[in-house]
């Protein structure tokens, strides 16, 4: 069989085994994918580690020894966990793999169990002949979805040492931007926002709901709360990596100004289409109110209500910033809320040079000749930030890989992340899986 054959076979029992992370401790059950591999992996000559901080939540690396201790190592950092499934709003059976009409039909075919088989397929090809020069690692990763905190985020806190971080491969990228004059741009994620997420609670008047007179009520408090914090508009951000992403539009000068120096208007970043929103999210702090909770019973007066937001900052800015941020967007209301802090990361960021950096643009180029390769952030999250977190010879360089044909703009890709009926096309498919062949025998002196 070729190696998209193996992928592809590997891919569709991933897909089937389900593995759906509920953001619980006991959901996920990353042993069967994890089993998976173990399978795929069996005749090879690899190193293969294992680690289970929660019982069912396994990940496992499989490591090919280089020749050359001095030679730069490389890691695939692919997930196994799905996110659930809404399954009467799906069209096709969510975990069947189905293949209909040159797209593969299942939870995670895009996110990111296609980036992940490819990963693992090549490694074992790897195995298969010469040795590399350099150390190559894939990682079967449990619990991306819910952050890491029983996967990658896991290991890199009690087992650094397992593997290296020096330089990693994860999601995503490589597919295309709309430029306006009709060439080509493709994308890859050399960094990602990081995490601010608020509770915010309020207190009033508790008592009967048949005498309201008088109240300081929380349920009240708690909307104006909200309604402040909705108002206020984060600051835009400006660096290197944004001006570079705003310039592979090629928009018109007064336009590309603005959009580099944070006066856009929102009909600015409407020019970007499809993009808009990511866009818009790539150049400022999000605030989204997700959670609101008070009382209990109708007859009964709260006297707690609180609000949960899901906050992503962007480089540089700091968990100070925000809480700064959200009381002068309170005013006068800032001295009777409590900000309580949940989970909270910085953003990571890569820099878009080095020996990986290189791999990445001469492999874009081999498919895309004429295609520009343009740096960007991610505006959700991925296991990449725990690389770029480790210090010293530990951790390194971290980018989003993939291969998109140039029918699926960035849009269209980000669109399958989380979706109904989520979809990739093979076409995709074959492309990644030559994509990351190319570019991990090339950076491990191969070719």
């Amino acid at each position: 069989m070729s190696l998209y054959d193996d992928t592809l076979d590997l891919l569709q029992e991933l897909i089937r085994n389900a593995c759906v992370n509920d953001l619980t401790a006991d959901s996920g059950e990353e042993y069967r994918n994890a089993a998976t591999l173990e399978k795929f992996f069996e005749g090879t000559d690899v190193k293969v580690q294992k680690f289970e901080p929660h019982p069912g939540r396994v990940s496992v690396a499989f490591t090919v020894e280089g020749s050359d201790p001095q030679a730069e190592p490389l890691t695939l950092l692919g997930h196994t966990d799905v996110v659930p499934v809404d399954e009467p709003k799906w069209t096709k059976p969510p975990f069947d793999a189905l293949i209909e009409d040159g797209k593969l039909y299942g939870r995670g075919a895009v996110d990111m169990l296609f980036i992940t088989a490819s990963q693992a397929a090549v490694t074992r090809k790897i195995a298969q002949g010469p040795r590399p020069k350099g150390t190559l690692t894939f990682v079967g990763l449990a619990d991306e979805e819910a952050r890491g905190g029983l996967g990658a985020k896991w290991i890199s806190e009690n087992q650094p040492e397992a593997f290296s971080w020096r330089n990693c491969l994860s999601e995503t990228g490589g597919s295309h931007l709309p430029v306006l004059d009709g060439s080509d741009a493709i994308g890859f994620n050399v960094g990602e926002k990081g995490a601010g997420q608020r509770r915010i609670h309020v207190h009033g008047d508790a008592g009967h709901g048949s005498t309201p007179f008088g109240k300081d009520f929380a349920v009240v408090k708690i909307a104006e709360v909200a309604r402040r914090i909705a108002a206020a508009q984060p600051p835009a951000v400006s660096n290197e990596t944004w001006e570079g992403f705003v310039r592979a539009f090629k928009f018109d000068a007064a336009t590309e100004q603005v959009l580099i120096d944070g006066t856009a208007t929102d009909s600015d970043y409407e020019k970007f289409g499809a993009l808009s929103a990511y866009a818009h999210a790539f150049s400022h702090t999000t605030i989204a109110q997700t959670v609101l909770r008070a009382g209990g019973a109708i007859n009964v007066l709260p006297s707690h209500a609180w609000l949960e937001m899901d906050i992503r900052p962007f480089p540089g800015q700091t968990q100070e910033d925000l809480d700064d941020f959200l009381r002068t967007a309170l005013g006068d209301l800032a001295d009777e809320v409590e900000i309580e802090h949940l989970i909270t990361e910085p953003a990571t960021h890569s820099p878009a040079d080095g020996p990986l950096w290189d791999a990445i643009v001469s492999t874009t180029q081999e498919f895309f000749p004429d295609a520009a390769v343009v740096p960007v952030h991610a505006t959700g999250g991925s296991d990449l930030r725990f690389a770029r977190r480790l210090e010293g010879d530990n951790g390194g360089r971290a980018y989003g890989f993939a291969m998109h044909a140039r029918d699926r703009d960035m849009a269209s890709a980000n669109s399958q992340l989380h979706s109904h009926d989520e979809h990739l096309y093979l076409e995709d498919l074959e492309l990644t899986v030559r994509a990351y062949d190319s570019l991990v025998h090339k950076f491990l002196g191969l070719r």
